[in-house]
């Protein structure tokens, strides 16, 4: 693991004065195997014997293995990661610091490092560091289409969306076709057994004349089996005119999917943007709202859930004059996006206006047994119970009756077993699911009603509360960084970089000279 380092440290060396002036020096530490990059800054004020020297430090570790040139190391993150990270970098106009991705996406730190350093090697970007040590990184405005030219991964990303997507909805309409497919095998293979008894011969002609099986099935319905665009047009569907036959089925016995699906990463990003719009500093009674906590009216002695928010996003705890516990942040304090950028800002207002169906506290959806309507529940349930009829009648006649063997009927003996486990997982499943939605439903119940309880007693809170609101926003800061601060960028050469000690100097100077 490489390390860059620029490092800042006022260090007087006997002195009366405060003239600064910057000679660049790099300084490489073989036996840590970490290069260091130091600016330092030294200079002597004329007719003084005082010197000062001022280090300006920031660490960045890189891996080593991070090689211009090599493969391409965007491919190596997580595709969740890598998209969060993205979506991070476009909303804050390509320029930021590890605390605005970490919160804007709901990343780990760490995580959010790797991402960035990982982005910024395929994508031309470059890092500047503050006068405070501050390190951003800056991606140019098609690192985008610089990404997709290097990576074939993303290149092929879409096909295997599409091919996953089809695989999903094979699975889906297969127990809704396997239910068609057993109605008519058991059936068909019943008639072709009542026509054994009177005439042998025209038994197989029989038993392939039409059948009316007393329901009404669209061949249409079979289309949507390979229509590419059914997730987008599903909803639209549910919504006009209800589900088709074969998701129906596969909706009554499965159910529709996790409603909760992502909303873990939506969490954090809920915390993560309410920690950095309120200046890096709050309290465990604001991030209640947000967390797996016990009811507010319960009395809690500790407060270790907000330890999951401490280790995600590097908090700390500390203590204000009164006593009172607050927790702050200090990389989600400094921010590459201007405050005039635009950005929508969240204090005091409803989380509502700025994630879909997310108030004042975080609300887990509960799970539905099925989207069907009744008569579409109606009509599958029929449709299960008149096939584990005909299963029943079938296997009957076929250990009453003697039938001479032939291709279609040895056929279905040999399958009867896995048609008998269809039938009974059909009903079966359903009733084991409906068990289990009922005790999940109520924990989330449960969950829910604590998290907004917590944040109705932030609406009205007492008066040793609002002490506490009001000294965590004392606390809290939110530190700009703008051009003007940055006095190293990977973009130029070291030696181009002297306007800034330039700069610098005279600044120091004309301050010395008002001073006097």
């Amino acid at each position: 693991m490489a390390s860059i380092c620029i490092s800042v440290s006022p260090k007087p060396h006997s002195c009366h004065s405060s003239i600064y002036c910057l000679k660049p020096s790099i300084a490489l530490k073989p036996s840590q195997l970490q290069p260091s990059i130091v600016l330092r800054n030294s200079c002597k004020l004329r007719g003084s014997t005082s010197r000062y020297t001022t280090v300006f430090k920031a660490s960045i570790d890189v891996p080593f293995d991070m090689k211009p040139g090599g493969s391409v190391e965007t491919d190596k993150l997580p595709t969740d990661v890598r998209k969060r990270v993205m979506e991070a970098v476009d909303s804050y106009g390509g320029r930021v610091t590890v605390g605005d991705v970490a919160s804007k996406g709901g990343l780990k730190l760490n995580e959010a490092q790797k991402a960035l350093q990982a982005l910024a090697a395929d994508t031309d970007g470059f890092i500047e560091v503050s006068d405070e040590g501050d390190v951003l990184y800056v991606f140019p405005k098609d690192y985008r289409s610089k990404l997709s030219t290097k990576s074939f991964r993303i290149k092929i990303e879409p096909l295997f969306e599409k091919a996953k997507s089809a695989a999903e909805y094979l699975v889906r309409v297969s127990f809704g076709t396997a239910l068609v497919a057993s109605i008519l095998i058991v059936y068909t293979t019943i008639i072709a057994l009542l026509s054994s008894r009177s005439d042998e011969d025209n038994r197989g002609r029989r038993s392939g004349r039409p059948i009316n099986l007393g329901f009404y099935f669209r061949s249409s319905d079979l289309l949507w089996f390979w229509d590419p665009y059914y997730y987008r047009r599903r909803q639209m569907r549910m919504e006009n005119d209800g589900m088709d036959f074969v998701e129906s089925v596969f909706s009554f016995v499965f159910g529709d999917g996790d409603p909760n699906q992502g909303i873990e990463e939506e969490r954090w990003k809920l915390i993560g943007q309410y920690i950095a719009s309120n200046g890096g500093v709050v309290t465990a009674e604001e991030l209640a709202p947000y967390l797996d906590v016990v009811s507010a009216n319960d009395s809690m002695s500790d407060e270790s859930y907000v330890l999951p928010v401490l280790l995600r996003f590097d908090g700390q705890p500390e203590v204000d004059e009164e006593g009172n516990i607050m927790y702050r942040f200090p990389s989600l304090q400094r921010t590459g996006s201007s405050p005039r950028s635009g950005r929508k800002e969240y204090v005091g207002k409803r989380f509502n206006d700025w994630i879909g169906g997310v108030g004042k506290f975080f609300m887990e959806k509960k799970w539905q047994f099925s989207k069907t309507s009744n008569s579409e529940r109606a009509m599958v349930v029929g449709l299960g119970g008149l096939n584990l009829f005909g299963l029943i009648i079938l296997n009957t006649m076929l250990k009453n009756t003697a039938v001479t063997p032939s291709g279609f009927i040895t056929f279905v003996v040999d399958i009867f077993p896995l048609l008998q486990i269809y039938a009974a997982s059909f009903f079966a499943i359903p009733l084991v699911r409906w068990f289990l939605i009922g005790r999940t439903n109520a924990k989330i119940e449960k969950r829910n009603q604590a998290r907004k309880q917590w944040a109705q007693v932030l609406e009205r809170p007492d008066l040793s509360l609002r002490r506490k609101l009001l000294s965590a926003r004392d606390m809290a800061q939110r530190t700009f960084i703008g051009q003007d601060r940055i006095v190293y960028s990977t973009e130029k050469d070291f030696a181009d970089q002297e306007d800034y000690a330039a700069r610098e100097w005279d600044l120091r100077f004309r301050e010395a000279e008002k001073s006097d």
